[in-house]
């Protein structure tokens, strides 16, 4: 049956495509360097004193950029802002969407400690997106359009029982014992779980925490610090246009090298990132030392550089020292110039914006 978009694409085929090899050299080459990039990555990683300061920025960014794929705007100064639990704080709708990804991020990453990446998991993972509970779709209907034309593009499977068999036809494939190299399996894995589209809403950022999590079950990350949705922004018109090549033409290889690329690119800049961060921190230490007492106290000197934003209280906690003793160093390094005082709501946060800055930039 040939594919139309007007028509539900029931006969989506399962993996991997039979008769076409999915490893030629071009493709080859690409993994080779996708790989190098990602070990690099991961030992970078290992060696900063506090990985929790790089988990928690790529998580905020890599939310960020994700809901940014889907039109969801937020900027990164909101995000890392309402980053502490502060439930009873006021946040617009974008932060929070945003927000809610890194969430199903930390809770895709417990799941697979426990058992391997299902369908389950893609169900957990769109229902803290959501904040409520997501099945498959079983309401027909479901069109994906040009948002500039409105013009349909495409049309995934319909009816409950026919989705959650191309689902487990998915699973199946994710956790082949064939010889499919990670990275490659990881991109067919997301085409084919977009082209399912299994929810109401939610699938593309859904799909994007899987890739991580498919890249840590395979042993090449350690933690989710590989900031990839920056590098599909970047590109987000390729990424729509490569989809729907793989369902209209089957131009796999061109879709497997876009992936791959994605990967080099955010894992090499992710690098870039964490020798910002470092030089900022040794830089801000080494001045915050000669200004106040707090500056020598290291539990302090790690807070500042798990986010940007600091609270009075936050202090008190961390570092088991009196409220006034808290203020004074905050108040201290931002006296020096070091911090920043922003007024937000009835309190006063202490934003580290040479750390901000060097989140937010582009490597």
């Amino acid at each position: 049956m040939s594919w139309s978009p007007q028509v539900p694409y029931n006969e989506l085929p399962p993996l991997p495509p039979p008769g076409l090899d999915l490893e030629p050299k071009p493709v080859l080459k690409a993994t080779v360097e996708a790989r190098v990039a990602l070990a690099t990555l991961a030992e970078e990683g290992r060696q900063l004193p506090n990985p929790t300061i790089l988990i928690h920025a790529v998580l905020l960014l890599e939310a960020q950029a994700s809901s940014e794929i889907e039109n969801i705007v937020t900027t990164a100064d909101e995000l890392f802002k309402y980053a502490e639990a502060n439930a009873g704080e006021p946040a617009d709708a974008a932060t929070k969407e945003a927000l809610r990804y890194r969430a199903a991020l930390f809770a895709g990453v417990s799941e697979i400690k426990k058992r391997p990446l299902m369908s389950s998991t893609a169900a957990r993972i769109c229902s803290v997106l959501h904040a409520r509970e997501m099945a498959v779709r079983s309401v027909p209907g479901t069109r994906i359009a040009n948002p500039a034309t409105q013009e349909v593009v495409y049309a995934p499977p319909e009816g409950a029982a026919v989705i959650l068999d191309k689902l487990g036809d998915w699973e199946r494939f994710v956790h082949a014992t064939d010889d499919l190299d990670p990275l490659v399996r990881m991109a067919l894995a997301h085409y084919q779980f977009e082209a399912v589209h299994p929810f109401h809403d939610g699938n593309g950022r859904t799909g994007r925490v899987i890739n991580i999590l498919m890249l840590i079950e395979a042993g090449l990350l350690d933690e989710p610090i590989l900031y990839l949705s920056r590098a599909i922004i970047e590109r987000k018109n390729d990424y729509y246009r490569l989809l729907r090549g793989v369902t209209a033409e089957h131009a796999w290889i061109d879709w497997i090298l876009y992936m791959l690329d994605a990967v080099t690119r955010s894992a090499n800049s992710t690098v870039r990132k964490i020798d910002a961060i470092r030089a900022c921190q040794r830089d801000i230490a080494g001045r915050a030392r000669t200004v106040t007492k707090g500056g020598q106290n290291a539990a302090l000197l790690e807070l500042l550089f798990e986010q940007p934003y600091c609270r009075i209280n936050v202090v008190v906690e961390r570092c088991g020292v009196s409220r006034p003793t808290a203020a004074n160093w905050l108040h201290a390094l931002a006296g020096a110039g070091l911090l920043r005082e922003v007024k937000h709501g009835k309190e006063v946060l202490f934003v580290n914006h040479e750390f901000l800055e060097v989140l937010i930039r582009a490597e």
